[in-house]
């Protein structure tokens, strides 16, 4: 496990935009192209917007999110306003943004929907960051959802599925495991004594899905701490 530990919240984000944007660079410059996903959630707004500053080939971007609510994109809690008002400027506004939330009526139903359009995404995607919560879930894979087991199957067809959080009933989307681990570069950018203490105790407490993803060997994530 690759944990980087950082002083601030602002020098992670600043180590690791630098790590994206150059992962995002080679890529356009070795394939003419990059992808980029992205997570909701207050801890990666510092990185958006220390990401929108680096000046590479947006334009030959596109972006898209690990996880999303099943709520419009004018909505307070949507993920993908968080984007397209906290990283989608500055030079990274001439990126090409693709939202999970569609115009099917029901999450269920744009899964699928939403797994084409992520389809004409570069893939494998160049670089997934994800985050985690204090339950130990990451995107929207949640301890106890309906469908959990599925969705952390490493060996499923890589897939966008819907999912439900029990303790907060909001129908929402997520890429399954197997399609986050499709990636050439994979971070986990985590805050906090609680979830520092997580993901060190793997194998002495109760299994959560941030086990299956530190589980991974190709990609391991690499792991930005900050207190």
């Amino acid at each position: 496990m690759l944990l980087k530990r950082f002083e601030s919240l602002e020098d992670a984000a600043t180590s690791l935009a630098a790590q994206v944007s150059a992962a995002l660079a080679e890529a356009v410059s070795v394939r003419g192209a990059a992808s980029l996903l992205v997570p909701g959630g207050r801890t990666p707004t510092a990185m958006f917007r220390e990401l929108r500053r680096h000046p590479i080939a947006w334009d030959r971007v596109s972006i898209s999110l690990t996880d999303e609510r099943w709520v419009p994109p004018h909505h307070a809690d949507s993920n993908a306003r968080l984007v397209t008002t906290e990283m989608l400027a500055g030079f990274a506004a001439a990126a090409k943004f693709i939202p999970l939330h569609n115009v099917a009526p029901t999450s269920a139903q744009g899964a699928l929907a939403a797994w084409r359009a992520l389809a004409a995404m570069p893939r494998p995607f160049d670089v997934v960051v994800l985050g985690m919560g204090d339950d130990g879930h990451f995107a929207s894979l949640f301890p106890g959802s309906p469908g959990l087991e599925a969705a952390l199957d490493p060996h499923a067809a890589p897939a966008c599925v819907p999912m439900r959080a029990p303790s907060a009933p909001v129908d929402r989307l997520s890429l399954n495991l197997a399609a986050l681990a499709a990636s050439r570069r994979l971070f986990l950018f985590i805050t906090g004594e609680r979830k520092l203490e997580l993901i060190q105790s793997v194998g002495s407490r109760a299994w959560l899905p941030i086990d299956a993803l530190l589980s991974l060997r190709e990609p391991g994530p690499a792991i930005f701490w900050a207190p």
